[in-house]
């Protein structure tokens, strides 16, 4: 029978109930009940004859605000949206490398690079797929389960596991079993105030619960707020919106290069002429065959049907446009006549239009999620991840439904011959984790008409230093290259699907960006991989940021910077676009060359209300004047007019 008491008296409870090694899972990201795990991590850090072990994924935490300019630049904004957010007391002793004795943390992904420099972080590192963290959680012996909940604010019996029914739908019937056996496995609930009642599968009822927290949680829930997107990144989105194929199937993930790919489909929807211009004058045509065959340049007619681990702001975006609204049914026979067009969707309310297994954004978004009416709101089905990340369990439907199926993900190298890099560096430090990218590129290849995405900047910049991302080899990968199929960069498409080796290095090596080519063929030709005799096609030879900027300077409307909305200030648009022009153009502690580039920056008068912002209209010693100067560099840089 559930119990309903407060955080102190759930700790009470949970020590007095389970055994002396309590196995903790949270959900990952948003669904923490951060102050209820707080105060069982002080307890049991104060009991050295108890331990507790906690299984989790993506565990938080405001962005560090390092030194200097980058300081004085976000701790007014993260005081601003992140607010009274909870911090989880476990990840901070992580970065300090300060956990007690008798607390482990097991984590399968993290903050993307938050953690590559905690030791009991890496150690402690989980590489599972998304979809058997449940199985590998519960066989380690899962006795805690505590996570936020939404209460429906029509019916205060009705509550929902809202953000985060990913794991816990999977590990329900699990604790089933082994309750049926005899064991003591704890279901704890706290409902925040601000998280959206999504109906469907991620509704439970308060006997699901063995402890339901008293008080409503009302601080600030964790976002994700945009951030802006590059010339190079909207011509990711742009190649990649020409492979969608209506009427078909979309998974997306969070970050720049997906917000891209959103208003690329956006502009493809609403501004076809233009769109259409667009490609016209970057000249796709090496891709035309593939683009006929795979996706399409017009308007989607039909809509697409989401399926995404990630519920993300971008898909809520295209559902508001129309773009994301072809609706699937809970049973094959249903689907079947769906997909022959013989169901009429106006007489039936229970279709969905977006699967998804857990919520991460901004605050915009969750805004907007409480907002949509519940009859909408019943098209978002948050399920297992099993569900979604898998074909097997229901397959027939999920055959069904997952038609023209695009699995767009995103990695932060290539080798040539095919493989992906986006979970670890080569020094065996993992950066984020697998996630379910496995799983979504073995569902495309397993799926007849579905396609594998990946999504890549072909080169970055740091300290002045271009390096490319598409290299001959690397010491790590996720995808490995016998699952390589299309992958994405600003400068076209490469079709590696049932390819020879040498088809492949050529087409990665036509969306390599120039500077980096022809050392790229030279290695190659050394392993016995290219013909000593070959040559690249001089369609490709000139693929550099400068040719893509011209493109978008005939085109400024089809690339805004935040396409999704802002959570900056007009003057703090313009002081992170500075900023990052100076992390990518010096390195900061080379004082000789960063004196170099202030020479001639404009006055201050040029910038006062930037310089206000920052502190540093009237500086205070050598250190503060040199800030001045390489600010006010940096936005004479970058300025773009308002």
């Amino acid at each position: 029978m559930v119990q309903s008491c407060s955080i102190e008296r759930a700790v009470d409870d949970v020590l007095a109930r389970l055994p002396s090694h309590i196995h903790l899972g949270l959900p990952l990201g948003l669904g923490k009940a951060n102050r209820f795990v707080n105060a069982l991590y002080q307890r049991i850090r104060q009991l050295p004859e108890r331990r507790l072990t906690i299984y989790t994924a993506l565990s938080l935490g405001r962005p560090p605000l390092g030194e200097g300019l980058q300081r004085q630049f976000l701790e007014p904004f993260i005081e601003r949206v992140f607010g009274d957010y909870i911090e989880l007391d476990y990840l901070a002793d992580l970065h300090r490398n300060s956990l007690p004795d008798n607390i482990h943390v097991e984590q399968f992904f993290m903050q993307p690079g938050s953690l590559l420099n905690s030791p009991s972080a890496q150690q402690d590192y989980v590489s599972s797929n998304y979809s058997h963290a449940a199985r590998d959680i519960n066989a380690n012996g899962l006795n805690l389960v505590a996570q936020l909940i939404a209460r429906d604010p029509q019916d205060a019996n009705r509550l929902s596991l809202s953000c985060n029914p990913d794991i816990t739908l999977d590990l329900l019937p699990m604790i089933a079993k082994r309750r049926a056996a005899g064991e003591t496995i704890l279901m704890l609930g706290h409902v925040h105030s601000d998280l959206p009642f999504m109906p469907g599968d991620a509704e439970m009822t308060a006997d699901d619960f063995d402890l339901l927290i008293e008080e409503d949680e009302r601080t600030t829930l964790f976002s994700t707020p945009n951030m802006p997107v590059s010339l190079q990144d909207h011509f990711i989105g742009l190649h990649a919106s020409t492979l969608v194929r209506d009427g078909g199937t979309l998974q997306i993930g969070i970050g720049a290069m997906g917000d891209a790919l959103v208003a690329a489909l956006l502009a493809r929807q609403a501004d076809n002429a233009g769109y259409r211009a667009l490609l016209d004058d970057l000249d796709i045509s090496p891709w035309h065959p593939l683009i006929e065959a795979e996706g399409g340049i017009v308007p989607f007619a039909q809509g697409l049907y989401g399926c995404s681990e990630m519920f993300v702001h971008g898909l809520m975006v295209l559902v508001d446009a129309g773009i994301v609204r072809r609706k699937v049914y809970p049973d094959a026979e249903r689907q079947a006549l769906a997909n022959a067009g013989m169901l009429d969707e106006s007489l039936h309310t229970d279709g969905v239009c977006v699967h998804g297994g857990f919520i991460l954004g901004p605050a915009s978004f969750y805004q907007r999620l409480r907002e949509v009416p519940h009859s909408k709101r019943s098209e978002f089905n948050m399920t297992a991840i099993s569900f979604i990340n898998e074909l097997y369990g229901q397959e027939a439907l999920k055959r069904l439904q997952r038609r023209n199926g695009r699995f767009v993900n995103s990695a932060f190298t290539m080798t040539l011959l095919g493989a992906g890099v986006a979970d670890q560096l080569q020094d065996g430090r993992v950066l984020s984790g697998v996630g379910g990218q496995y799983n979504f590129v073995a569902q495309a290849h397993a799926l007849h008409d579905a396609r594998s995405v990946i999504i890549l900047r072909s080169w970055r910049e740091s300290g002045g230093e271009v390096s490319s991302n598409i290299v001959w080899e690397y010491g790590h990968c996720t995808i490995p290259r016998h699952l390589r199929d299309i992958v994405i960069t600003e400068y076209g498409i490469a079709d590696l699907r049932g390819k020879t080796d040498r088809k492949v290095i050529e087409a990665l090596l036509n969306i390599t960006d120039s500077r980096f080519q022809t050392a790229l063929i030279e290695q190659a030709q050394h392993i016995g991989k290219l013909p000593k005799d070959f040559c690249l096609d001089p369609r490709f030879a000139n693929n550099s940021p400068e040719r893509l900027h011209a493109i978008a300077a005939r085109h400024p409307h089809l690339f805004p910077e935040y396409p999704l909305g802002c959570d900056f200030s007009a003057q703090e648009q313009d002081l992170l676009r500075a900023l990052n022009w100076l992390k990518s153009k010096f390195k900061l502690t080379q004082i000789y060359e960063l004196g170099k580039a202030t020479l001639d920056a404009p006055a201050p008068h040029a910038f006062p209300e930037h310089l206000a912002r920052m502190q540093l209209a009237k500086p205070t010693g050598l250190r503060e004047e040199l800030y001045q100067r390489l600010l006010l560099a940096g936005l004479q840089a970058t300025a773009k007019p308002h």
